[in-house]
């Protein structure tokens, strides 16, 4: 197995409001990695997190309309902050792209609020897919709805049809008005649903 030798985060957001900053809190407690709070002038938090080997990360928390932001650029080396960041990023539905490097090639993984969104293997001779979410469920349903709208033309193609057969059958120039302006409604309905 590769080992690994990096952890970044890049352009990484973790939005929070204010409950879930102290269950943020409680939750970057850790027995192998330390933690210090600084108040901000702002009103932010700057949370540093350090392990044993003296490695940290400051996660500087901006508190814009009510919510904390933190916008977070960084390599990690040790495993056991990696660890904590990685569980926390998750936990409160981070966004961004983190890179896990190792000898010879890197990972690169999107996240999209916590749960990751597409992998993509790169090496010096170039990238490759190696995952990608796909919303199963909301393809059926669009394909349902897309037959349904099928089914929809297909009735009102039947409708059209026998609206003309009776037409060129009638002699009553009143009801031909009546079939005219059904018909106008129709194609106007049939022109829509094609759209």
């Amino acid at each position: 197995m590769a080992q690994r030798l990096a952890t970044e985060y890049v352009n990484a957001v973790l939005t929070l409001s204010e409950v879930q900053m102290d269950q943020f809190l409680r939750a970057a407690e850790d027995p192998l990695v330390n933690s210090r709070i600084r108040v901000l002038d702002n009103g932010g938090q700057e949370i540093v997190l350090e392990d044993a080997a003296g490695e940290e990360v400051h996660l500087p928390f901006d508190l814009k309309k009510g919510l904390y932001v933190c916008e977070l650029t960084c390599r990690l080396v040790n495993q056991p902050l990696t660890n904590v960041i990685r569980k926390l990023f998750v936990r409160f539905k981070g966004e961004g792209i983190v890179n896990r490097v190792y000898h010879g090639f890197t990972m690169i993984y999107t996240y999209h609020q916590g749960s990751v969104r597409r992998i993509v293997e790169k090496t010096d001779s170039g990238c490759r897919l190696v995952y990608e979410y796909k919303n199963t469920l909301q393809e059926l349903q669009n394909k349902f709805l897309t037959r349904d709208i099928e089914r929809e033309i297909s009735r009102v193609y039947d409708e059209i049809n026998g609206l003309l057969d009776v037409r060129i059958q009638t002699r009553d120039q009143e009801r031909i008005g009546e079939i005219d302006k059904r018909l106008r409604i129709l194609s106007t309905a049939l022109f829509t649903l094609e759209a």
